[in-house]
């Protein structure tokens, strides 16, 4: 499975969208309803699943599924 597949497989399980119709100017808490707690959830499994960390300056600048593939790529 490709890194950009397990990516949207976990933002799935957050949402009622399909992974593979995930498109990346889909924004988390307007298009897919996440709240909160969710995308904090959300950002906890891509730490845990790629074995990477997340800087908190570069996480609050995240609005799209596009801009938090971007940032995983920087550090996976």
């Amino acid at each position: 499975m490709t890194k950009e597949m397990k990516f949207k497989e976990i933002i799935a399980q957050y949402c009622e969208v399909a992974p593979k119709d995930l498109k990346d100017a889909l924004r988390f808490r307007e298009d897919l309803g996440f709240s909160s707690l969710d995308f904090m959830s959300f950002l906890g499994e891509l730490e845990d699943e790629f074995d990477v960390e997340l800087e908190q300056e570069k996480v609050v600048t995240i609005h799209t599924v596009g801009e938090a593939m971007s940032l995983l790529n920087e550090v996976a």
